[in-house]
């Protein structure tokens, strides 16, 4: 098992240029806020999408004190970033200067190129004599290079109106992560209490109406990343993101959204192009010649990490029968050809899917089609039996086949999106399992704030929830864990030989100060594509 690399051992790895471990955090959330309040870098920095010779750097800059995100005002500033070898800032790296402006709502992101592979770097921003708070990134290793471990914080789902982003505080306290995975719904939509914690806001969104405009989605993005606990844990590590619905709107699909009603929110497009100009200025993410999201990061010879978007090119959600067509897509043609070129071409000993909506299946009761036969088309029953959320690949069932048949070995996916934790074996479809093998393995991470099961229903924790997680287990065997009540998030420990997630539960999203627990863990031996529950956490 890979031993985990405290401080002082990632620092003289690094400095050797070997390793894959993480440092801890250069201030505490605390420091970070109150530095942020009295300098122009009121956002934080972060980082993202590391390469073994580059990585994305970025801030925001306030130059006046009207010049608020979303704003427009404010005129051009020239800043200054420092990639460093050291805190002080003495050995550089690389350098350069920006000059940013309303037009880009006063961010600053930087491709910085010809850095050394597996090497931890500081950096920071200047501008108008004044630095903003340094931050840690590091770079990948090459691709061929043996990696021991890698270790990466895993989360979704994070609401600022649902309570306080304890989850990153904990993550970035850690001080053993290589990098933060997050699976989408960053930001929330929702005008003002629309939806927060079973119904009672912890913290109000700004602004108060559901955003519509560039100037709402630079605004709520900003709002996001004024939390202490966010920039922490942005400052600590880089961090590898894809969207969901919720960075635009709820439900969303190539043409609409469920929360998007043309007739008095006018047309989509502008919406969507709204809310994707603002995600790219103040997001760390790389994007392609066409602007697409989905991308494929390698650790050495250990892991790759394959990022999907599974909103900006899906057939609008169905139901019934319907599900089963097709000509409905999830990825969107081309994307489905480069995953599937990417998966069939050499990679390394684990496969790693970033995936926003759940993959396995999970039916509703026990009506498999295949009891059914000629019956199952006439009463409209789907292929996999009745779904319990078709936005999920459940309302996409014949382009999940070709997926799932295309996949190798040692595949993991990590999905987000229900709020909730899951632990499951990837059958082909429910009604399937056990009789054909498990394909892959998956684990869901809960929700950093955002409601689930028994907050919808305004119940006592373990209560409607408890019984739920037993219906579930019957139904869907694959499902060999389950946990519908708790916020948190989750740690992936990848080593040669097996892959482990382990889930931890936060004990008051309300409270700033909330602790942690571990709540969970299950793992996948290389080449079994079986899970097994661990009964106690990687250690740190």
């Amino acid at each position: 098992m890979t031993k985990a690399i405290i401080r002082r051992d990632f620092l003289k790895a690094a400095a050797a240029g070997t390793g894959i471990a993480a440092v801890g955090l250069p201030a505490t959330a605390t420091a970070i806020a109150a530095a942020a309040e009295a300098t122009p870098f009121r956002h934080g920095v972060a980082s993202g999408d590391p390469l073994p010779d580059a990585v994305i750097i970025w801030t925001r800059v306030t130059p006046v004190p009207e010049a608020a995100p979303g704003s427009g005002a404010g005129g051009p500033a020239e800043v200054t970033w420092q990639v460093a070898a050291d805190p002080g800032f003495q050995q550089i790296a690389a350098s350069g200067t920006l000059t940013t402006g309303p037009e880009r709502d006063h961010t600053v992101k930087v491709d910085v190129r010809g850095l050394e592979a597996a090497t931890t770097y500081h950096y920071r921003f200047l501008f108008d004599g004044v630095a903003s708070p340094a931050g840690l990134t590091r770079t990948a290793p090459r691709p061929e290079a043996e990696v021991d471990g890698l270790r990466l914080g895993v989360v979704s789902c994070s609401n600022w109106e649902a309570g306080h982003f304890s989850a990153y505080r904990h993550l970035a306290a850690r001080g053993d992560l290589f990098g933060v995975v997050h699976l989408g719904d960053y930001i929330y939509e929702y005008r003002r209490g629309e939806f927060a914690a079973r119904g009672t806001v912890v913290r109000p969104h700004e602004p108060a109406h559901e955003i519509l405009s560039l100037a709402d989605y630079r605004t709520r993005h900003g709002q996001y990343k004024t939390d202490p606990d966010l920039q922490a844990l942005h400052a600590a590590c880089p961090w590898m993101i894809v969207w969901d619905d919720h960075e635009v709107a709820n439900d969303s699909w190539s043409g609409g959204a469920e929360n998007h009603d043309p007739a008095t929110e006018g047309p989509w497009a502008p919406r969507l192009a709204a809310s994707r100009q603002a995600y790219f200025e103040w997001m760390p993410v790389r994007t392609g010649p066409a602007g697409e999201i989905y991308r494929t990061l390698r650790f050495g010879t250990l892991a790759d990490l394959t990022m999907l978007d599974l909103r900006s090119y899906r057939s609008r959600q169905t139901s019934g029968i319907e599900v089963d067509d097709p000509g409905r897509t999830m990825t969107g043609q081309a994307q489905m050809d480069w995953l599937r070129s990417v998966l069939s071409g050499g990679g390394a000993r684990w496969r790693l899917i970033g995936n926003s909506v759940m993959i396995s299946p999970l039916a509703l009761g026990s009506l498999p089609a295949h009891l059914l036969g000629p019956l199952r088309r006439l009463l409209g029953v789907p292929e996999g039996g009745y779904a319990l959320n078709s936005d999920q690949w459940d309302g996409y069932t014949v382009e999940r086949k070709r997926l799932l048949a295309a996949l190798p070995d040692n595949t993991v996916f990590l999905t987000g999106d229900i709020h909730t934790s899951w632990a499951n074996e990837v059958p082909r479809t429910a009604a399937t399992y056990p009789a054909s093998p498990s394909l892959a393995v998956e684990f869901v991470v809960p929700s950093v704030t955002s409601d689930n099961v028994d907050d919808f229903l305004r119940a006592e924790p373990r209560t409607i929830s408890l019984t739920a997680e037993g219906l579930v287990r019957a139904a869907n065997r694959h499902v060999r864990g389950v946990e519908l009540d708790s916020h948190g998030y989750g740690v992936l420990d990848v080593n040669p030989d097996r892959v482990q997630m382990d889930w931890f539960a936060i004990s008051n999203r309300s409270r700033a100060d909330a602790a942690s627990s571990w709540l969970a863990s299950f793992a996948s031996a290389h080449g079994s594509r079986r899970l097994r529950r661990a009964y106690r956490p990687v250690p740190f």
